[in-house]
């Protein structure tokens, strides 16, 4: 646990931004954010297989680039490429390295807020099997992903949701449908810390099986050099996973993300 203590020392000690910095404190929650970011997400994993003694270590690189498309709308790319270190998640699997699969979502996304103040977008979301063969689910896959949230007074409260279907692949792999649901809470000090509840939670239509991570966040807006960052310092307990293959216990979560404002 010192490691983790260190990371948490370390994101209490550096200065915050200034007042005027709201805004992107708060853009840094908002998925659909006409902000350019490079979240680089590190978590951690355990008591993963039949034997609960499998590990997996995984970096997300989340690249999020958004377009204007014209003065009321923008199109807003998120995409998720993992690398992936994991041991012994079942007996006698050993150690598997490298890319995963990745998730590339397209969001149209109103340029400002509804009358009543919610943000929203929606467009299609892709599988890409990029992964290594032993951490691909070597499927093409596709299907509709939306997100809504409002921002006040500090708060912010919205979910994100997604479903894949597998069109095209390895036929000796099993199909895909599956559907990702992402309800979160956030709410941002004035001196730009952020406490963040929310659940990662994806259902398998396939084997009928429930994945259910909760999450707690704590994540501080700061500038190294000039450049804003946010940090993240995290721990998750996983409320359900299939029997005998998810994780169970707790997990942990570090994130550092470089914020490209305009």
């Amino acid at each position: 646990m010192s490691r983790y203590l260190v990371l948490a020392a370390a994101l209490v000690s550096l200065p915050a931004l200034a007042e005027t910095d709201q805004e992107l404190a708060m853009a840094t929650l908002n998925p659909v954010a006409a902000l350019i970011s490079v979240p680089l997400q590190f978590n951690y994993d355990n008591e993963i297989g039949p034997a609960r003694q499998g590990e997996r270590w995984q970096l997300n690189i989340q690249p999020v680039i958004p377009f204007s498309l014209n003065e009321n709308w923008n199109l807003i790319s998120r995409t998720i490429l993992p690398v992936v270190r994991q041991e012994d998640v079942f007996p006698g699997a050993g150690t598997q390295s490298g890319l995963g699969d990745t998730l590339q979502s397209l969001f149209l996304s109103p340029a400002a807020p509804t009358a009543s103040g919610w943000i929203w977008g929606a467009g299609p979301v892709f599988l890409l099997p990029t992964g290594a063969s032993d951490l691909s689910t070597e499927k093409w896959g596709i299907g509709p992903t939306a997100v809504a949230l409002k921002q006040q007074s500090g708060w912010t409260y919205g979910a994100l949701a997604n479903h894949v279907w597998s069109v095209a692949g390895d036929d000796d792999r099993r199909d895909i449908s599956a559907t990702f649901l992402q309800p979160f809470l956030s709410f941002t000090t004035p001196t730009f810390t952020s406490f963040t509840v929310n659940s990662e939670s994806l259902y398998d239509w396939e084997s009928e099986a429930w994945s259910v991570p909760v999450n707690l966040i704590v994540s501080q807006l700061v500038k190294l050099g000039g450049q804003p960052l946010s940090l993240a310092l995290g721990a998750r307990y996983w409320a359900e996973s299939p029997d005998g293959v998810g994780p169970e216990g707790w997990g942990y979560r570090f994130t550092m993300n470089f914020l490209f404002p305009k």
